[in-house]
């Protein structure tokens, strides 16, 4: 790190700012003898939501021996969210959902889009097989690594 006469090296703050956007971290701090170096962005309006949405809960008609396969199925068949954002199940408001529970997906097709800072990122499915679950509503925050939806 170097110090330039009219304040901090411009080079380090795009460095830290980097590795914010590589990592998906909301804020980094450097500290080297009196230089104290915080860059931070603005996190989504994610925290806002109060309590926690479950990630997967099974349907109560069902015992509770029958729900624990289907919970480790989730988590080995399900399509993580890959980054924090905003989840939606169609590209508008009036369009049609990308895909719906019991249709065939291909590998590469798109499944949803999380929009993140003001960008929309089309999420596509990384194998073929039949959407046997979404556990998402539509415009629902999500968090990084959450399970969005189930393909088998």
């Amino acid at each position: 790190m170097s110090i330039k006469k009219n304040g901090v090296d411009q080079q380090l703050i795009r460095d830290l700012a980097g590795i914010l956007n590589d990592t998906n971290l909301t804020e980094i701090e450097v500290e080297l003898g009196d230089l104290k170096v915080r860059v931070s962005r603005q996190a989504p309006a994610v925290h806002a939501v109060a309590a926690p949405q479950p990630v997967y809960a099974p349907p109560a008609a069902q015992p509770a021996a029958a729900a624990a396969p289907a919970a480790a199925d989730v988590s080995k068949n399900a399509v993580a969210s890959p980054m924090v954002g905003t989840a939606y199940l169609a590209p508008s408001p009036d369009a049609k959902a990308f895909i719906e529970v019991g249709q065939q997906v291909k590998e590469g097709q798109t499944l949803l889009i999380i929009e993140a800072m003001k960008t929309m990122n089309q999420i596509p499915s990384p194998r073929a097989g039949t959407v046997t679950a979404i556990l998402f509503e539509d415009a629902q925050p999500v968090e990084y690594g959450m399970p969005l939806v189930v393909i088998e």
